[in-house]
């Protein structure tokens, strides 16, 4: 068999390019319609059995070896975010207001490549091997629900998933995995309260939505500080309040939004339960009502023991015993989740930071912009431990 590493020379350029096309054409999470026909014919090219479009606008195709055995299902998120790109750079989007802020034009662009490589290496594969092109990962309901509801874990039966994030906290070239739960449950909120407006100057004739909103926000942030074990990781976060117009005006309604984020689900469920209790009867105790509409989002990423042990066996093949690191967790939430759900598997990062090239700007930030060295590690990485996966007994 070839080895990987000079089929990986071979592709760099590729990855590069294509990632660079997908970055100056974002779309949206169920607008991927440009870039799920990009896959598509890409995935054909390569006489890979193709799905398109599955859960809307994502992607599946199914590669066979010569003979049966395991399958394996390798998953890249599509859609890019809202925002307006800030970067000077040949790639920059072209679509205003929309960019790839997150790195899933890599992701998408990784996942090519290596389906390309392993295409031409079939003929020595066992089982088969799956690549989900999810679209929406970065709106819940996201789009991992959808593929798996329209059959992309089923046929052929799927024993194992891996996916990848491009992480800007680790440097380039690292690579980054942890066992059990890495990412949060990422739940949603509104709070609708009323009271009773009027003339700023005349306050005990009203009830002032505005300051129960404030009250009602102090105490939805002493819940996770008092009732939630220190050595427990949880948040509950107000991001947006809305109430009044004018200065001299109470307002007689008041908007809170915010996101509750958890690891353990037991707590998940406690605080779901206390953030409505607190919200409505400090909102009764001011002689307000407050309407609660609790959103459950995408559930924490748990990656399965073995096969994070597998991951990093296979990233130290990669990139070397000093490039492997063991992540942090983070509060942050992915519908990668799901597929853990269905499958033993692991989540892992590949770094992107390049201090010395001024590539730091976070994920999310209009300036976000990665390495592209860090690419072909990608690629090595979903190549190598999908052939090592395959061949096991």
């Amino acid at each position: 068999m070839v080895s990987t590493r000079a089929d990986i020379r071979t592709i760099a350029e590729q990855v590069v390019r294509d990632r660079r096309h997908l970055h100056m054409h974002p779309e949206l999470g169920f607008q991927e319609h440009q870039t799920s026909r990009f896959i598509a014919d890409r995935l054909r090219a390569l006489g890979i059995d193709t799905r398109a479009p599955i859960a809307e606008t994502g992607v599946m195709g199914i590669l066979r070896g010569r003979a049966p055995g395991k399958t394996v299902l390798l998953r890249a998120d599509i859609d890019a975010l809202p925002i307006d790109e800030e970067n000077d750079v040949p790639y920059r989007s072209t679509v205003p207001g929309v960019m790839h802020a997150c790195g899933h034009d890599g992701h998408t662009a990784i996942l090519l490549s290596a389906a390309e490589i392993l295409a031409s290496r079939r003929d020595a594969l066992r089982g088969a091997i799956v690549f989900a092109f999810q679209p929406c990962e970065e709106r819940p309901p996201g789009g991992a629900q959808a593929m798996i509801a329209q059959g992309v874990m089923d046929d052929p039966k799927v024993d194992a998933v891996f996916g990848l994030h491009l992480s800007q906290e680790l440097p380039v070239g690292t690579v980054a995995a942890r066992p059990g739960p890495i990412m949060a449950a990422a739940d949603m909120f509104r709070l609708e309260i009323a009271g009773r407006g009027g003339h700023a100057a005349r306050p005990h004739e009203c009830v002032d939505t505005a300051l129960v909103a404030a009250q009602v926000m102090v105490a939805l942030h002493a819940v996770v500080a008092r009732e939630v074990n220190p050595l427990e990781p949880a948040v509950i976060t107000v991001g947006q309040i809305q109430a009044g117009t004018a200065p001299n005006v109470i307002p007689d309604s008041a908007l809170l939004r915010g996101t509750v984020r958890t690891f353990d689900p037991d707590l998940r469920q406690v605080l779901a339960r206390r953030v409505e209790e607190v919200a409505t009867s400090v909102a009764t105790a001011m002689r307000a009502t407050c309407r609660c509409t609790y959103e459950w989002g995408y559930p924490a990423v748990i990656n399965e023991e073995t096969q994070t042990a597998f991951v990093a066996n296979i990233a130290r093949q990669a990139v070397g015993e000093t490039q492997v690191v063991t992540r942090d967790q983070s509060m942050g939430g992915e519908d990668f989740a799901y597929f853990l759900q269905r499958a033993p598997g692991c989540f892992f990062n590949v770094g992107t930071r390049n201090d010395s090239r001024g590539l730091v700007w976070g994920h999310h930030h209009p300036r976000f912009d990665i390495d592209e060295a860090a690419l072909p590690v990608g690629v090595e990485m979903f190549v190598r431990l999908t052939e090592a996966y395959l061949a096991r007994d």
